[in-house]
């Protein structure tokens, strides 16, 4: 079936964060000001099981998703993902099963979440200075380290791996170049994000953003690149090929280049709560149902009633009176 929002967008895919922990402080998704050692994470018996999980992507899949993003927090960091990604591998309809990491952890796991069904995975790498990394994410972890679990990750198959770089003037957006011609020629796709204002903690402002327009240039006067068109309809990276036919890079522009007028995608927290926009304020509540007894029809209903009427495009409406208003964090939600 093809369940349609307000604005006549399929769901298709559906992100599902398995914890809202993170062995990462990167200063603009979960800085340690806020995420501090005080701070109070999700206990355990708020965090949906995996057979909670499966049962939920079992009813998307009925209801039309074909694709499930696992993202965080850090995905890596709850125990035995793998068994987790094993059973959405039996739902029929999914074509797709995918991961967003840090990578930190990903040279142990790489080759049993590959075994288990995974079929693709993104990392997360804004810079090769190793200085400048170690800054970003606040706790000291190399780029070697991250290097290591992308080598891990192509050796169990799971290729091409994604890399994502959020640019942010003034901290990285010098380094953009050397990120590319690393991974030129390798296969890999580098995907350059413009900083946005998701959550109310990451202290985002215009000034810090690098645009799209600004990265194509930067990297198009020392390696040539052409645009391609996209794989499919509501890809949210805007490709572009190197002319000497050695890869590609991909570039995702919220701020300066809104896709929401395609977004097909839906986003569960650790704790059940669906949001249907990434810099959405208001959840709405599956685990109650799950665990309350509600038939598989039941939450079937309930997810068509959130996304029938379903409106959103907050990048393409953002002003100074929107920005302000309170969002989900990153770190509930995933990317």
């Amino acid at each position: 079936m093809s369940l349609l929002d307000g604005m006549g967008r399929p769901l298709r895919d559906l992100r599902i964060s398995v914890t809202d922990r993170c062995n990462f402080r990167c200063t603009y998704c979960m800085p340690k000001e806020v995420f501090g050692p005080d701070y109070a994470f999700l206990p355990r018996e708020r965090v949906l099981t995996y057979e909670e999980v499966i049962r939920l992507a079992r009813i998307f899949a009925s209801l039309g998703v074909e694709k499930i993003r696992l993202t965080g927090g850090e995905p890596l960091v709850r125990r035995d993902l793998d068994r987790l990604i094993a059973g959405l591998a039996e739902i029929p309809c999914l074509g797709d099963i995918t991961l967003t990491t840090n990578g930190s952890l990903l040279r142990a796991q790489a080759q049993k979440l590959k075994d288990a069904g995974l079929r693709r995975i993104t990392v997360s790498l804004d810079t090769l200075d190793d200085a400048i990394f170690q800054s970003m994410n606040d706790v000291g972890v190399s780029v070697r380290t991250v290097l290591d679990g992308v080598a891990a990750a192509t050796e169990a198959g799971l290729r091409p791996v994604k890399l994502n770089a959020v640019v942010q003037r003034g901290v990285n957006d010098h380094t953009i170049v050397d990120l590319a011609r690393h991974f030129k020629g390798t296969g890999h796709i580098v995907r350059y994000i413009e900083f946005m204002d998701v959550g109310n903690t990451n202290g985002w402002n215009l000034e810090s953003v690098v645009t799209a327009r600004e990265i194509v240039t930067r990297i198009n006067a020392e390696l040539p690149i052409e645009p391609v068109k996209p794989n499919y309809r509501g890809e949210v990276a805007r490709r572009w090929r190197y002319l000497d036919g050695t890869g590609e890079i991909g570039v995702i522009a919220s701020i300066t280049q809104p896709f929401c007028g395609d977004c097909s995608r839906m986003r569960i927290s650790a704790e059940g709560e669906v949001f249907t926009c990434l810099f959405g304020s208001k959840g709405y509540d599956l685990r109650s149902l799950l665990r309350g007894g509600a038939s598989d029809e039941e939450i079937g209903r309930a997810i068509e009633r959130i996304w029938r009427p379903r409106t959103d495009r907050y990048s393409e409406i953002r002003t100074e009176s929107t920005k302000g208003l309170p969002k989900v964090e990153m770190s509930r939600i995933g990317g």
